[in-house]
């Protein structure tokens, strides 16, 4: 009888190794998807766990330190609490971020769509209008439509929402002229399905996933730039809270308590770090069930 000689196993090489990242990606997004969750309740419960009124002096002390008279992040210069004014300007964030992308969600994907299907001089249109609202400065856009409308949380709702509405029908259009070559559009024509049919019940479905991880980030983005206004003092008029007043206002006093810096710059970081986190995971799950 022979003997079989064993056949020692290959080393296992880098390329076969599992990979760690997904396993990390994973955890990146589920920590930031409990951010976002937190914030969300945080938002709708400030009301309820805010212990002081955010725009109205809690008591003599000015420029308190933390955990002091019961201030937990201590107060501002004129004696509002610090913790109250950062619960309730997560509302005024997510109100900010949410509503204007929803606006330009609405509205970009509705005129991508129509520019996708009807082409010719809809298409034509619509590339005019996009060009002609990009072509503008982004803060001089915002500062023409604060000088029309009345400040305030639903005028740069509104404002943010029509400066964003052009990249998301261009990136509808993008998405909708490819899927018009496909045979599902020749037969649901075939089978004598309208315009409206086809728009919203055909198109809309397989148009929609680059959308929506985009849009994740630009709630993000949206944040940034309502900190940003906020912070140069034409977002949100004072006394409303808002984690770029809260900025600008701990800035002028940094040398006395720079701890007053730290609570709404963190807020703003983590939270514009959560959406990125979340949009680019959707963005890279949506592009490879795509293949």
């Amino acid at each position: 009888m022979t003997a079989v000689a064993e056949v020692p196993a290959a080393p296992e090489t880098e390329r076969s190794r599992p990979s760690p990242r997904p396993h990390r990606g994973r955890l990146a997004y589920r920590l930031a998807l409990g951010w976002i969750v937190l914030l969300a309740v945080l938002a709708a419960t400030a009301g309820l766990i805010a212990p002081f009124d955010p725009t109205a002096p809690a008591g003599p002390a000015r420029l308190a330190p933390f955990s002091d008279a019961g201030h937990l992040l201590g107060t501002d210069s004129i004696g509002r609490d610090v913790l109250s004014r950062l619960l309730y300007g997560i509302r005024i964030s997510v109100a900010v971020g949410v509503g204007a992308t929803l606006i330009a969600v609405t509205a970009g994907v509705l005129v991508g769509l129509l520019a996708a299907y009807y082409r010719g001089w809809v298409a034509a249109a619509v590339n005019v209008g996009t060009d002609t609202v990009l072509s503008f400065p982004p803060l001089l856009v915002l500062l023409a439509l604060a000088a029309v409308l009345n400040p305030g949380v639903p005028a740069l709702i509104l404002s943010l929402g029509l400066l964003f509405t052009p990249p998301f029908a261009r990136l509808t259009r993008s998405a909708a002229l490819s899927q018009m070559e496909l045979d599902y559009i020749a037969a649901a024509r075939s089978l004598g399905a309208g315009a409206g049919r086809i728009i919203f019940f055909e198109l809309l479905p397989n148009s929609i996933r680059p959308v929506i991880s985009y849009s994740v980030v630009v709630v993000a983005l949206v944040i940034v730039i309502e900190g940003s206004l906020s912070f140069l003092g034409v977002g949100i008029p004072p006394p409303a809270p808002s984690w770029g007043s809260m900025i600008a206002s701990a800035k002028d006093h940094i040398a006395l308590a720079p701890y007053l810096m730290a609570p709404p710059a963190l807020m703003l970081v983590l939270t514009v770090l959560a959406f990125n986190t979340a949009g680019d995971h959707l963005r890279n799950r949506f592009s490879g069930s795509a293949q």
